[in-house]
């Protein structure tokens, strides 16, 4: 059950976060888990360690926003704008992250075991170090992506786009890569 959050609430809820951030004891660490936050525009918001466990965030905006340590298991993100985030160290296991622009994005350090990335934009993402066990990356664009030392065991990676990828060091163990696009193609 997710419960909706006004534009207003939202606001004093990142103003919060931002105290709490700066060690202000007048902060309070953002919790917006549940949230329905469907279309919300979060562009440049500093969500650094916030939770945001299953929450809907359906087709919102959160370009160039601070997610790092964020905590987005379960989270709906299907055709969110993820574009140039920084979500270094984030916990997104299990989300739907389903047709997704993360280009640009940095996820070096980032969970996201389990996630559904099927049809997401990840062009040019930083995934160093990334764990994608058994993630879904089926037609998703990955040129130009660092996936060195990633774990992608068990991923499937059916049909996606690998040309210009650095996959030194990555862990592929199970991996569907049928019909997978690559530089020799």
């Amino acid at each position: 059950m997710t419960n909706t959050i006004t534009a207003d609430a939202l606001a004093a809820i990142l103003a919060s976060h931002t105290l709490w951030l700066a060690d202000d004891p007048a902060g309070e660490r953002a919790n917006l888990s549940g949230a329905d936050l469907l279309f919300a525009d979060l562009s440049g918001a500093t969500l650094s360690g916030a939770d945001l466990r299953r929450a809907n965030l359906r087709r919102a905006n959160l370009s160039y926003a601070i997610l790092s340590g964020a905590i987005l298991s379960g989270a709906t993100l299907s055709g969110a704008t993820l574009s140039g985030a920084d979500l270094r160290r984030a916990d997104l296991r299990r989300a739907d992250l389903r047709g997704v622009d993360l280009s640009g994005a940095d996820l070096s350090g980032a969970d996201l075991c389990g996630a559904d990335l099927s049809g997401a934009n990840l062009s040019y993402v930083n995934l160093t170090g990334a764990g994608l066990c058994g993630a879904d990356l089926s037609y998703a664009t990955l040129s130009g992506v660092d996936l060195c030392r990633a774990n992608l065991c068990g991923v499937i990676l059916s049909y996606a786009n690998l040309r210009r990828v650095n996959l030194s060091g990555a862990d592929l163990c199970r991996a569907d890569l049928t019909d997978v696009i690559t530089d020799t193609d």
